[in-house]
């Protein structure tokens, strides 16, 4: 596969991972082509893992790193693809908390119950 077959690849994963809220960025910016190509085309394309398990692994990373508004983006896009429920994205950052903190979690709330709504009124 081709650098170009690969960018193509990549978009429409990206498409899937997000459930169509995210647009990929035009062609000639290095930092993203190459996310497209590796990241979207190549790891989440795999089939090992499930992507309801890759998301899951990502909202914890992203919630120990304290990246709010990119978990609001993960929890949202999971929620509008039924990977998990409202119940289920609140228990996980319950969990979240044992390991990472509770502040770390915390700051996770008002993201996660703004998914929650968001995801609610396009459904």
């Amino acid at each position: 596969m081709n650098d170009q077959e690969r960018r193509a690849r990549g978009e429409d994963m990206l498409k899937e991972v997000y459930a169509g809220d995210v647009v990929a960025p035009p062609e000639g910016y290095a930092f993203t082509d190459i996310m497209l190509r590796q990241l979207f085309a190549e790891l989440w394309t795999r089939g090992t893992l499930s992507m309801r398990d890759k998301r899951i692994l990502l909202l914890g990373i992203i919630a120990e790193k304290g990246e709010p508004m990119t978990f609001k983006i993960q929890v949202k896009a999971s929620l509008k693809r039924g990977e998990m429920t409202p119940d289920e994205a609140r228990e996980l950052l319950l969990f979240i908390a044992q390991y990472a903190g509770y502040p770390r979690a915390a700051s996770m709330l008002a993201p996660l119950e703004e998914a929650i709504a968001e995801a609610d009124q396009k459904s």
